[in-house]
């Protein structure tokens, strides 16, 4: 079968490096699951490299052309081939309820709600790894203080230990993307249930993040805070200068003192 033709408006770039698949694939350490889904394989360059290891390996395609490709040259992958769109599709019409990590070269397209849709997830999802692009994997990574620091550094921490891995460039994709990209992990950690409401963390963190310029005092008017809490030294502060804890810490606070 011929290879598939990568097409735009998917925002497909086909990784043609071996080795960067490779090592893509290296970055799972198997502990806590029995299965992976790998998100928008295309032809299978990681796929391949997946199939290697001791666990059960799924696809997720959107792409009938690459679902037709996959199945005709991968028949480890019988039964495997999910043709859906990940972020729509409930993934308990296969995991029912089990855990699975997730690993991909992400669509850049939609590589953020990737990300959110996995935490929707990540209570059956103890290992995320994957391929975005490079600014994208770096703002999830950073840290308070960073300028890139926002609403999706600070979620992903609350739950996950993320870490940059490595950058990846141009040239090894087809066809090749204007940006570098970006290889990272997160592992979620053993104790990953929070000392707050994750609804009203969400929700901070989100209206904080919407004015970032302004400090916590002024960026959260919305949420209608106690005139006493709003003498807290912590609204003197801006959401970057934040940390992840003290997000938890604040949500805790306003749950305390709710008017």
């Amino acid at each position: 079968m011929e290879k598939v033709k990568a097409k735009k408006h998917l925002g497909q770039h086909f990784l043609k490096d071996e080795s960067i698949a490779k090592a893509i694939a290296d970055t799972l350490n198997l502990e806590g699951y029995d299965d992976v889904l790998e998100i928008g394989p295309g032809m299978g360059v990681l796929t391949k490299y997946l199939l290697e290891k001791p666990i059960t390996t799924y696809v997720i395609e959107i792409d009938t052309e690459s679902v037709a490709y996959l199945d005709a040259n991968y028949p480890k992958l019988k039964d495997k081939i999910i043709s859906k769109d990940f972020l729509k599709y409930n993934i308990n019409e296969v995991f029912d309820g089990k855990q699975f990590a997730i690993i991909g070269n992400f669509p850049y397209n939609i590589s953020t709600q990737i990300v959110f849709r996995t935490l929707e997830y990540r209570n059956q999802i103890p290992e995320f790894s994957g391929m975005f692009q490079k600014e994208v994997a770096e703002r999830i990574c950073s840290k308070k203080g960073s300028k890139v620091y926002g609403i999706l550094s600070v979620l992903a921490q609350a739950f996950y230990d993320v870490e940059y891995l490595f950058t990846v460039d141009e040239t090894v994709f087809d066809p090749p993307p204007k940006v570098k990209s970006g290889v990272m992990r997160m592992r979620r950690k053993e104790n990953y249930s929070l000392p707050c409401s994750e609804k009203l963390l969400f929700t901070v963190v989100k209206t904080a993040f919407q004015q970032r310029r302004k400090t916590m005092r002024n960026s959260l008017k919305s949420l209608n805070l106690s005139d006493n809490l709003r003498e807290d030294t912590i609204f003197d502060l801006r959401p970057e200068q934040l940390s992840v804890e003290q997000f938890i810490e604040l949500t805790q606070k306003i749950e305390a003192n709710a008017v």
